[in-house]
């Protein structure tokens, strides 16, 4: 089962990022994939917005891990720099622990075997909209899915 949602920009995206937000529980996981500048870091946003974090939220690219702390913590990852690298690098524990963990590029994490998470590819169109679309890996994930069927 997947969900497409189109943004028609980036309020829409922060929005769509908010109401998933405001279903995730602790221990939760998304990953992001989607051309440079698709919205990745908007989404993220939103779910930050959902967890009524403060701080600003911007794209981990040179950190490669950011940890904001709202209601539940969220850690934000981006994996861009990752590829081809194979090496420990600890971030297990924020997959597995307490918080929200949002994975952009994950494809470039090959090492990490996720078990569950919501997978959301950002896809560009030509009106420059977006479409995202929302694949659950899990039981807990296709209950979000499911409550987004009036989307």
């Amino acid at each position: 089962m997947k969900k497409i949602i189109n943004s028609k920009n980036a309020a829409d995206t922060i929005a769509i990022g908010i109401k998933i937000g405001n279903l995730l529980e602790n221990n939760s996981c998304i990953t992001l994939s989607g051309d440079l500048g698709a919205g990745k870091t908007c989404f993220t946003k939103g779910i930050a917005k959902a967890l009524n974090i403060e701080r600003r939220v911007t794209s981990p690219t040179f950190t490669i891990m950011k940890i904001y702390h709202g209601d539940k913590d969220l850690y934000h990852f981006d994996a861009y720099r990752l590829e081809g690298l194979h090496q420990d690098l600890g971030f297990e524990e924020y997959f597995d622990g307490d918080g929200i963990a949002v994975i952009e590029w994950y494809e470039y994490m090959a090492d990490f075997n996720l078990d569950e998470f919501l997978e959301i590819q950002i896809k560009i169109n030509e009106d420059d909209s977006r479409d995202l679309i929302i694949i659950p890996h899990g039981k807990k994930y296709e209950k979000i899915v499911e409550e987004l069927k009036w989307y």
